[in-house]
């Protein structure tokens, strides 16, 4: 079974929906690349995709050990690179709402670090994970 079903509507824009649960997302082409940059772009949802997935996996590891990570926050920054026209860099910044023992902050670092998205996105993107805990 297809995972989704992406529709152009016209004027550099598309809608993509998620057959299983019927959720929509729509981008537009950003205003550098002919678009209004009204919605995400389709190299917004690649970088965005790392955040979400790393978040996603750490917060496997954390309720499989009982660490509570509610409230953990991503911030994505999206470098393009020209010729061809690509994302060359994704920096990462994941801000923690609580303060955690060292195993604990090796088990999430780790965690980030091996996410699925990581792991498929091209080796020449160059991926910068910065986390930041509270200052106790």
């Amino acid at each position: 079974m297809a995972t989704s079903q992406v529709t152009y509507l016209g004027d550099l824009r598309t809608e993509a929906t998620h057959l299983q649960s019927g959720e929509r997302i729509i981008t537009d082409a950003p205003v550098d690349n002919k678009g209004r940059g009204e919605a995400f772009s389709p190299t917004d949802l690649l970088a965005t995709s790392l955040g979400n997935c790393m978040l996603t996996i750490m917060g496997i590891a954390a309720r499989e050990r009982g660490i509570n990570i509610d409230g953990t926050t991503c911030s994505i920054t999206k470098i393009m690179a020209a010729d061809p026209r690509r994302v060359s860099e994704i920096h990462a910044e994941i801000d923690f709402s609580a303060n955690y023992s060292e195993k604990e902050r090796s088990i999430l670092e780790h965690a980030a670090r091996t996410c699925p998205v990581f792991y498929s996105l091209h080796p020449e993107i160059k991926k910068e994970i910065k986390f930041n805990y509270p200052v106790a």
